[in-house]
């Protein structure tokens, strides 16, 4: 079993490619989806589709951060952070603006990765939870879970078309 339980989502697919393609597949899943088919969850307890593009948007700044950190740290730990907490406010927050924050942060990770020499994709970090690993591991996740949200989404709101 890998030490990601997101690298399992990616299949043969490049990280790289999965995460640049992201903002696009998220702009033309939300595009002419009511406030009622984004705000509708499939049951008590899980996420619709609007907090689910909250959830990347925030994930995308924690991202940002813990590649940065790693590549400016000897031994990075990861530091995590409770989604649930993070998602109580995500009924307040404008999708427009969320998907915003989520396109313009991936672009730049993106951009910044690029631009990262291919030793470093071996540098080492830790993760409390999942112990060492190489810093192409946070790229892996990122690309993992843009697959698992987007599988998600398209299934709620093609639910939601058929309702």
């Amino acid at each position: 079993m890998p030490t990601n339980p997101y690298a399992s989502f990616l299949g043969d697919r490049d990280p790289r490619q999965v995460i640049a393609a992201t903002p696009d597949r998220l702009s033309a899943l939300f595009t002419g989806l009511s406030d009622d088919q984004a705000s509708r969850s499939p049951a008590p307890g899980k996420w619709s589709p609007a907090q689910i593009l909250c959830h990347l948007a925030d994930c995308e700044i924690a991202f940002a951060f813990r590649l940065r950190q790693a590549m400016s740290q000897e031994n990075h730990v990861i530091q995590p952070f409770d989604q649930d907490a993070w998602a109580k406010t995500y009924d307040s927050f404008d999708l427009a603006a969320a998907l915003a924050v989520f396109t313009s942060v991936r672009h730049w990770n993106v951009r910044w990765i690029a631009g990262l020499p291919a030793p470093a994709f071996d540098k080492k970090l830790s993760h409390p939870e999942r112990g060492e690993m190489p810093l192409r591991s946070i790229v892996e996740t990122m690309a993992g879970h843009d697959l698992n949200h987007l599988s998600q989404i398209e299934e709620i709101t093609t639910q939601a078309a058929i309702l």
